[in-house]
């Protein structure tokens, strides 16, 4: 597989280092000559010059990689690569760095970014998801701000501890991927049985996850087992709700 990865800093030679360990092509833009001294990426190709210049691109002969990463330290940057590399070269997949959390609704498919990897927030979430119990935690953002992988650790005196997967009746647009049980994996079935400290992975739409959290956080016997929360307290047939986002704008 051929990358190409904009921003040989800190975190794209780290990317650069995992995928050249996995025999994939790397190719390297960077403004600073002086960062291809320092990298020790051996194996990586190099193109020094401002990867926003189509002229660049051209040279780095965008159109054949496999993948666009932008991961520089400047979210404009990052947007502006996403949507050269997808509009004008027609590549197949991009990935943008988020480094503002208020950036983040921008790193969608209007400006061609498929796969938005928001560190902060990712840093939250595996803090969260060490230390909260009986909450769900957002692990990953999918299909650009559509879905997401979320995980919920069942407390020890959780509701839903002895019932099977197949008596759950989770939300619509939510569906439980694997179990993490005594740190090894569990492909679910409709026969498995919840139990305390199981961890549960779901891959949900985002308006879905205000019903799955309801779900899975309520009291014992508050939900009927027949229908589906919503979110707002009141079950419905079908789960979730839209997710607005507020920000509209770069935060300088």
């Amino acid at each position: 597989m051929k990358v190409v990865i904009v921003g040989a800093g800190s975190v794209g030679s780290s990317i650069a280092r995992e995928l050249l360990a996995h025999k994939h092509e790397i190719l390297l833009i960077d403004l600073k000559p002086e960062v291809i001294g320092r990298s020790g990426l051996r194996g990586a190709h190099w193109l020094v010059g401002d990867a926003c210049e189509l002229s660049t691109l051209q040279g780095a002969k965008v159109e054949d990689a496999d993948v666009v990463v932008s991961a520089t330290g400047d979210d404009k940057v990052n947007l502006v690569v996403s949507l050269l590399a997808k509009t004008e070269f027609g590549v197949g997949r991009t990935v943008g760095r988020v480094n503002n959390p208020k950036n983040d609704w921008m790193f969608n498919d209007s400006w061609g970014v498929d796969v938005a990897v928001n560190t902060p927030q990712l840093m939250t979430a595996l803090v969260e998801e060490a230390v909260e119990i009986g909450d769900l935690v957002r692990l990953l953002t999918l299909q650009t701000g559509v879905a997401s992988l979320v995980e919920f650790t069942v407390p020890h005196d959780s509701h839903v501890i002895g019932m099977t997967v197949g008596d759950i009746h989770w939300p619509e647009d939510a569906t439980l991927v694997a179990i993490l049980r005594d740190q090894a994996p569990i492909t679910p079935s409709r026969d498995d049985v919840i139990d305390g400290g199981d961890e549960l992975f779901f891959v949900t739409t985002i308006a879905a996850e205000d019903g799955l959290r309801e779900l899975l956080s309520s009291a014992p016997g508050s939900i009927d087992p027949g229908e589906q929360p919503t979110g707002n307290g009141q079950p419905a047939t079908a789960g979730g709700h839209g997710h607005a986002l507020d920000d509209d704008g770069f935060d300088g």
